[in-house]
């Protein structure tokens, strides 16, 4: 492990108080202002965590979910109705982010849910979101996963959903079709799911409490097959028309002579990868189909399925107008993000509070484990760190990043013991790189576009493919802990992002929205690895930056980027994709220019006068054009590192 760290004549971040700036005493107010709130705010073990917000189609599953499982109406779905209810939109429908578009798979699960629990066709909301579906095609266009959950209640022909054959277990771990060369998201849903199917899994519905009425033609009669695109020799059709025939197989003989085996192996790898706390990936699809997949198998009453139900319901949060299901939990990314802003902003690197923020990071380093990452990469230990409380499968690239350059920076009382921490996870990272050069979050080389091209994939989520995003990332960690391009690993993501860069300058984001994100990220690596405002990668992502500047000084891009490219980095301010900008600036050697200022004083003049940032905006991924979350704690954290990054770079003279 000896020389890892290659740290010698390394350009760190500055760490500790920074210098007064005469004439800027308002950021330093707004800094401190931020700080009291954040120690105010920390959990008595040393983290922080805050809400984790996505579409209404999480809290609808949610309510689905509890009568699958057989349980009660009560007061918790009356809630989580009560959440729909009060981000309904004139139009009858649910919008995937703020200002979107209302969805019709959103309208008709968040039906369906408030339906289960109680509420009557004829009431105004419900008249409304129905009126909303059939103007839109009827349930009959509803998304893959929107179809499965109705199918288990017999309210969506199976014929229209998706045959994904158990048997798939059975397939040896390198061939194409292997669950381990799709994403780890989809990996841990796919699995339980196709449990569920190979069981037919059905569930009783009361009378009265379907979705009938949102049919525009009847169900046994509706086309409900899935468009093959319009070119002949692909991918895309081969799997449709595979699929039609799977149906068909299905139908014509009971004949599975690899049935059993196939389901003896799917519970036996449900089972090896449930975390202590009940969970599955930390993701509640990974969750709620994996219990239920149990629950088929083996009961109700199954330990696992007992202690997966309670994981779910932890993931519950009181919010304004009821109750939501948060789609994941944050506190790790949350922790070592506020940690990151402190430090960025004056706090002293050996704060008892953050030094208790540092204790508590290291202490959920993965090291027993080797989850499905090591798949790809066998002779590698473990030493990653996850996003949520317990995952312990599934580290992630981004995580493990930001706590090993941020524990750096935190003086604790066993520099040893951090020492080698830091080294542990440093490796981890360095074993994750793809053959491309690039990093994708969770696995190695998952790039495998056929997966994406089957009926199951209507959101194109199926890959953890390398992106620029992350890779900028993993610049800013070899950096940070003095790498050079005479390292082999450098050189090859640094051929990456420059690949990457957009004829405009701009980077695309994967894991934050859009171009504002990618491009921050990867001028912080540039940076990091000693390139400065001459470099013409570098000069060219600054220049983009300060061209989609708003007239407020703010800066904003929509989800809607995605779908639509020619309107990116376009989109109503925002705070954390304003932080974004002004540190990807700042990154550039642009501190001291007239955008950055513009930039900073709008964090100022937005700040509440409890030292906190909120926003309205949507400004996280979860799979880009489709699902989008928002971050509760992202306005604050980033817009406080900005500003603390802005006043040193004032303070400097950059």
């Amino acid at each position: 492990m000896s020389g890892l760290l290659q740290v010698e004549g390394t350009q760190k971040p500055a760490t500790g108080p920074i210098a007064p700036v005469p004439g800027l005493g308002a950021a330093s107010d707004a800094i401190a202002r931020a700080h009291e709130h954040f120690w105010k705010c920390q959990e008595s073990d040393g983290h922080w965590v805050f809400p984790l917000e996505a579409d209404a189609t999480i809290t609808a599953e949610y309510v689905i979910y509890r009568r699958c499982m057989g349980l009660p109406i009560g007061e918790r779905d009356r809630l989580a109705a009560e959440r729909l209810l009060a981000t309904q939109r004139e139009d009858g429908g649910w919008s995937r982010w703020e200002g979107a578009p209302s969805h019709l798979s959103l309208a008709v699960e968040a039906y369906f849910a408030l339906k289960l629990v109680g509420h009557a066709p004829d009431e105004p909301a419900l008249a409304k979101a129905r009126s909303f579906i059939l103007a839109g095609g009827g349930v009959a266009k509803s998304g893959v996963f929107t179809r499965m959950w109705l199918s288990y209640f017999g309210e969506f022909p199976a014929r229209g959903v998706p045959a994904t054959p158990v048997e798939i277990m059975l397939l040896p771990d390198r061939f194409p079709l292997s669950i381990y060369e799709m994403s780890s998201w989809a990996r841990g849903t796919v699995v339980p799911l196709t449990v569920l199917q190979a069981l037919d899994f059905r569930v009783p519905l009361d009378p009265g409490r379907g979705v009938r009425e949102c049919w525009t033609s009847p169900p046994e009669t509706s086309d409900l097959s899935f468009d093959p695109g319009r070119e002949w020799l692909t991918w895309r059709r081969f799997f449709t028309h595979l699929d039609q025939a799977l149906h068909a197989l299905g139908r014509a003989t009971g004949w599975r002579p690899l049935r059993a085996r196939a389901l003896r192996e799917a519970e036996r790898w449900i089972r090896e990868r449930q975390d202590r706390n009940g969970s599955w990936g930390g993701i509640v699809p990974a969750m709620v189909n994996s219990t239920l997949a149990l629950k088929a198998l083996c009961g109700a009453d199954d330990e696992a399925v007992r202690r997966g139900h309670e994981a779910v319901e932890a993931f519950t949060t009181p919010m304004p107008g009821g109750l939501m299901l948060q789609p994941c939990v944050s506190p790790v990314w949350d922790t070592v993000l506020v940690a990151k802003s402190l430090l960025d902003s004056g706090a002293r690197p050996n704060d008892p509070r953050l030094v208790r923020a540092g204790q508590w990071l290291i202490e959920r380093q993965i090291l027993g484990v080797r989850g499905d990452w090591a798949k790809k990469r066998p002779d590698a230990l473990p030493g990653g760190w996850a996003f949520e409380y317990e995952n312990v499968h599934y580290p992630d690239v981004d995580d493990s990043i930001a706590i090993c350059t941020v524990l750096d920076r935190i003086r604790l009382p066993d520099e040893g013991a951090k020492r080698k921490s830091i080294e542990r996870g440093l490796r981890w990272v360095l074993n994750m790189q793809s053959a491309n050069g690039g990093w994708g979050a969770f696995d190695v080389d998952n790039v495998r576009e056929i997966w994406n091209e089957i009926p199951f994939a209507d959101m194109k989520a199926m890959l953890d493919a390398p992106t620029a995003d992350l890779t900028g990332r993993a610049l800013e960690i070899l950096g940070h802990f003095g790498y050079t391009l005479a390292s082999g690993q450098a050189e090859r993501a640094l051929r990456f992002v420059t690949e990457r860069q957009e004829a405009d300058g701009s980077w695309w984001g994967r894991w934050g929205v859009n171009h504002v994100y990618g491009t921050w990220s990867v001028l912080t690596g540039l940076r990091n690895m000693g390139f400065d405002s001459s470099d013409t990668r570098v000069r060219r992502g600054a220049d983009w930056l300060e061209a989609h500047q708003n007239a407020d000084g703010g800066f904003g891009e929509s989800p809607g980027t995605y779908a639509e490219p020619g309107t990116r980095g376009q989109g109503p301010s925002s705070v954390s994709q304003t932080a974004w900008s002004l540190m990807g600036l700042v990154a550039a050697g642009r501190g001291s220019g007239e955008a950055a200022r513009r930039a900073a004083d709008y964090l100022v003049a937005t700040q509440e006068a409890d030292g906190t940032w909120s926003e309205r905006e949507w400004t996280g991924t979860g799979f880009p054009g489709h699902f989008y979350l928002r971050y509760h704690g992202y306005p604050q954290y980033f817009a406080l590192s900005a500003l603390g990054l802005w006043l040193r770079a004032q303070a400097a003279g950059r």
